[in-house]
């Protein structure tokens, strides 16, 4: 096969990575792997993808932003080259489309409505659009079109999200506060009846319920949870450290001793980020 000479041509932007795509999944001199992978083999490495861009900005690594960038953006041009050797669509469909949305979904920018609103408006408004493509999809229903294999903690706040907008909502964070304690000792009942079902089912109230407070107080459950992971982590890994000082690992350690560390690495940075005073010369005497 003559080789495109599109491939090496490093300015050649989008195009150069279509025709790249297009290469791999040749069945006469593509690539053995890639041409083996379908829609379901290759959606977990798009969730994946995303994730590492999602932690990349989390991490602000914005050297290591534009690669994971480039992954994810890979995963589309694979799904969209299988969609279009399958007769679907092509990878010109996918740009159509969003781009047609994006001018349809924002009036005030590419419309003759005015931009003299505010941010929490221009939602409402955008919500409103969606919820008219929804209609015409023929999805009437208020939680229509929330994908069911989003993470669960997203899914649980966007289906909390969609009920809130029908009016099915507590109106403060009391009354969710409130509910926490009602499941909890739900859960706690489970747990002595030693009923293995309805424990996991009670415990998946209490994590709902806590994504519904999350809501109310503004907090986005899967940043606050992927930012506690990374504290855990950064802090166990001060324990292993100290530990290793005095010729340790966790296995040969107490917990009372593994606590204690933990505490020290816990003060540490809490004074490092101005939650604690400093420690004085007396005290350090």
């Amino acid at each position: 096969m003559a080789e495109n000479p599109l491939i090496h041509d490093h300015d050649a932007g989008i195009e150069r990575l279509l025709e790249i795509m297009r290469r791999l999944r040749d069945p006469q001199s593509g690539c053995p792997w890639d041409i083996e992978q379908d829609f379901g083999t290759i959606a977990p490495y798009t969730i994946e993808e995303a994730y590492e861009v999602a932690d990349a900005i989390e991490r602000q690594a914005w050297d290591e932003l534009k690669g994971e960038l480039g992954d994810l953006l890979f995963q589309s041009v694979f799904h969209a080259q299988m969609a279009e050797e399958a007769g679907h669509f092509a990878f010109q469909d996918v740009v159509r489309t969003m781009s047609d949305k994006m001018v349809a979904r924002h009036p005030h920018v590419f419309g003759n409505e005015s931009r003299d609103k505010s941010a929490e408006q221009q939602t409402l408004d955008w919500e409103t659009i969606k919820a008219a493509e929804r209609a015409g999809k023929a999805q009437q229903g208020a939680l229509d079109g929330v994908a069911p294999n989003l993470p669960a903690l997203l899914r649980a706040h966007k289906l909390q999200n969609r009920a809130a907008r029908v009016g099915f909502d507590w109106p403060d964070a009391s009354h969710v506060l409130n509910k926490i304690t009602e499941e909890a000792a739900e859960l706690e009942e489970a747990r002595d009846a030693k009923d293995a079902d309805a424990l996991e089912d009670e415990f998946g109230d209490l994590l709902f319920v806590m994504v519904n407070l999350g809501r109310h107080l503004g907090i986005e459950p899967e940043a606050a949870l992927r930012r506690t992971n990374a504290k855990f982590t950064r802090r166990f890994e001060q324990v292993e450290s100290r530990l290793a000082a005095r010729g340790k690992a966790p296995t040969d350690s107490t917990l009372e001793e593994m606590d204690a560390l933990w505490d020290e690495v816990k003060t540490e940075e809490h004074r490092a980020n101005g939650k604690l005073p400093p420690v004085s010369a007396a005290t350090e005497a």
